[in-house]
């Protein structure tokens, strides 16, 4: 018999107060029971906002003191293997956003540390719970293009402001802004490939079952720092190989866009989510086309939370984005830039 989950935040910032808290509030099979932030003031206005009577600063606290299923993280990225590994300890489900990580070992050891507690760990990404994902991982899955041999992901974004350190223009009167400290400080995992190419691998690991093995990169890099553009050749422990690509700089009027191509022993499967295309190309001409509705591509990320909701009152669930799909994107993302600096191939 299901109940209602027990939900926690960690980390109660920008996407957390846009995005995570106004879907629990909303979803009537569970309650936020405790929230976690930085700040009296802020934290206290989180916890008017959404009705939650347990408010925190010390996360530690709180997952002493609160009975919970699950815990939303939404720190910084670079506290992102500090929290899920406390919450874990405690016995929770986790949801923890992208990236997992911000290094392969810590990725490792957020999943390794969820199989032994017997937990679920969820990353959110968005396009991983649509129609056409699902329909393009079956078709890669039942081998429509064969073995998979080659691989080029593309993803840009109109994120100039926010990986230079300005305010993100689209968040103008939110009631947080993202901080420049998590999305430009390169000491802090800010960056393209961190805060946006992460969703495209996550995307790709979804899809087509492969483990990275090395990575060589080089960037361009933004005001602040960081990385503008992501270049990156990567080979996978199968023997395929990969081209990346990333760009922060698409005009503000454009929309986001990933391509993914995916080279197979027996065709192509093409994936634009900008054009809403989905197809297979068979080397015996047997493709297959698959019909997206108009706007089916644009960015939600409403299902991963419904999702986590489900899995922490018990109730029967599809983990479309688990620990292992966050681990391999951020195996990607820690080989891609330690090659940026060495100016070498590096290992995974």
């Amino acid at each position: 018999m299901t109940r209602k989950a027990r939900i926690g935040v960690i980390g109660a910032g920008w996407w957390a107060v846009a995005n995570h808290l106004p879907l629990l509030k909303a979803n009537p099979d569970c309650e936020i029971v405790a929230v976690n932030r930085l700040g009296a003031e802020e934290l206290a206005a989180v916890a008017r906002e959404f009705g939650v009577a347990a408010a925190f600063e010390d996360y530690r606290a709180m997952l002493d003191t609160v009975p919970m299923d699950g815990v939303i993280i939404a720190s910084p990225h670079v506290n992102h293997h500090e929290h899920a590994l406390a919450a874990l300890a405690k016995g929770l489900h986790v949801l923890v956003e992208k990236p997992l990580a911000t290094t392969a070992a810590d990725a490792r050891d957020i999943v390794a540390a969820a199989n032994a507690a017997g937990r679920e760990v969820v990353v959110p990404y968005g396009w991983n719970f649509k129609r056409f994902t699902d329909r393009a991982h079956e078709l890669v899955a039942s081998g429509a293009i064969g073995t998979v041999e080659h691989v080029k992901l593309e993803m840009a974004s109109a994120l100039e402001d926010l990986m230079a350190g300005r305010p993100m223009k689209e968040t103008e009167g939110a009631f947080f802004r993202p901080p420049a400290s998590t999305w430009a400080d390169p000491k802090r995992a800010g960056g393209y490939g961190w805060g946006q190419l992460v969703h495209a691998l996550g995307l790709l690991f979804r899809i087509a079952d492969l483990a990275p093995e090395a990575v060589f990169a080089q960037f361009g890099r933004s005001p602040s720092g960081v990385d503008y553009y992501d270049a990156a050749v990567v080979r996978f422990a199968n023997g395929a190989t990969g081209a990346l690509s990333g760009s922060s700089t698409v005009p503000k009027h454009r929309s986001v866009y990933i391509e993914l191509r995916l080279f197979g022993s027996e065709g192509m499967l093409l994936l634009d989510i900008e054009r809403q295309r989905l197809e297979v190309w068979r080397r015996d001409g047997n493709d297959t086309v698959v019909e997206m509705a108009p706007g089916e591509g644009g960015y939600a990320c409403v299902e991963p939370v419904e999702t986590f909701v489900d899995i922490c009152r018990g109730a029967p669930y599809v983990n479309r984005a688990p620990g292992l799909v966050g681990q391999r994107a951020v195996e990607v993302l820690d080989a891609m830039y330690r090659s940026a600096v060495s100016g070498q191939l590096e290992k995974v």
